[in-house]
């Protein structure tokens, strides 16, 4: 199964068009050149690496909550990704 997960966007290298995120308390390196208009502070859909689609806060925090009920979806090495982790 794939999933895309949202995260927030710290850091953005504008020129190379790739930015740290936030996935649930840890941070990625992702490619950004599918949202072209993202910025800094901006939530996106992650899925392999790239940042696929900005998405606003509403539903970036909804969609974490669910995630955060299933402990089954996160990976045991993030110990930032378990259940109640915020």
């Amino acid at each position: 199964m794939c999933l895309a997960i949202p995260a927030q966007v710290k850091e953005l290298d504008e020129k190379m068009m790739m930015g740290t995120v936030d996935i649930l308390g840890v941070t990625r390196e992702v490619a950004l050149d599918l949202v072209p208009k993202v910025k800094a502070g901006d939530y996106v859909l992650v899925h392999a690496g790239y940042g696929i689609e900005i998405v606003d806060e509403q539903f970036a925090n909804e969609t974490l909550e669910i995630i955060r009920q299933f402990p089954e979806l996160i990976d045991e090495d993030h110990p930032g990704m378990g259940v109640g982790a915020q």
